[in-house]
């Protein structure tokens, strides 16, 4: 996949939402995105919460309005493998999308979610990147090139169980899916701060560093400190 730059605007990472459609409303109403602004969304946009549903709406509205990349979590990945496999259902459903297929409606199934929702799912990427930065869900293996990182690493992994180096490139990574505190490695920056389980949802702008960050009901907060670690 080949490197790619916005000639203008701004470049934005979004952290994991897992269903929280006023979180993720407010923060998008700060940002206020325009058309030659990018957006990366890195993943885990379903689950857990109560609004998966309206949080697939919301995004396919803001690929109306800017670049949007979205790229693929692990509950996404859990989601598009339900659609034929019966078993694969009920390890989605164990993992919160009981509550994904609630935001459809009383009793809904998987025959409920619209073709738009499926069809925004399979245009998530593994990862994106520019001359500076890459974006993926979860981790990343520090000695192999891009082409060839393991799916278990971009989107299942989480810092604790591998945790992060400098990636050959020199490129900056930045990734969710470990919920914590804004931790900044240097080469490495995790934005997951907890939306989805009582935490909240952070978003980063690559050029000025500026954090913004908002609570799973879209009440704004002041940023917590960003966690300096080595």
């Amino acid at each position: 996949m080949a490197k790619e730059n916005s000639a203008s605007g701004r470049l934005i990472a979004i952290g994991d939402i897992h269903g929280h459609a006023a979180a993720l409303e407010s923060i998008l109403d700060a940002i206020d995105p325009g058309p030659d602004d990018t957006i990366v969304t890195l993943g885990d946009y379903i689950n857990r919460g109560p609004d998966s549903g309206q949080v697939l709406d919301l995004l396919i509205d803001l690929s109306r309005r800017c670049q949007l990349i979205p790229i693929l979590g692990n509950h996404e990945e859990m989601m598009l493998d339900s659609r034929d496999d019966p078993h694969a259902e009920l390890r989605w459903k164990s993992q919160g999308g009981d509550a994904t297929l609630a935001s459809y409606g009383q009793d809904a199934g998987i025959g409920h979610i619209p073709q738009d929702h499926w069809k925004l799912l399979l245009s998530c990427r593994r990862y994106y990147e520019t001359d500076q930065f890459v974006f993926t869900h979860a981790n990343y293996c520090w000695y192999s090139k891009l082409e060839d990182q393991p799916s278990s690493l971009l989107r299942w992994i989480s810092l604790e169980e591998s945790p992060p180096r400098a990636h050959l490139s020199g490129q900056k990574f930045v990734l969710g899916h470990t919920p914590g505190s804004i931790r900044e490695f240097g080469f490495c920056l995790c934005i997951d701060t907890g939306c989805g389980f009582g935490g909240k949802l952070s978003a980063f702008e690559t050029n000025t560093g500026h954090i913004w960050q908002v609570e799973e009901d879209g009440e704004w907060v002041i940023p917590d400190e960003i966690v300096i670690l080595s």
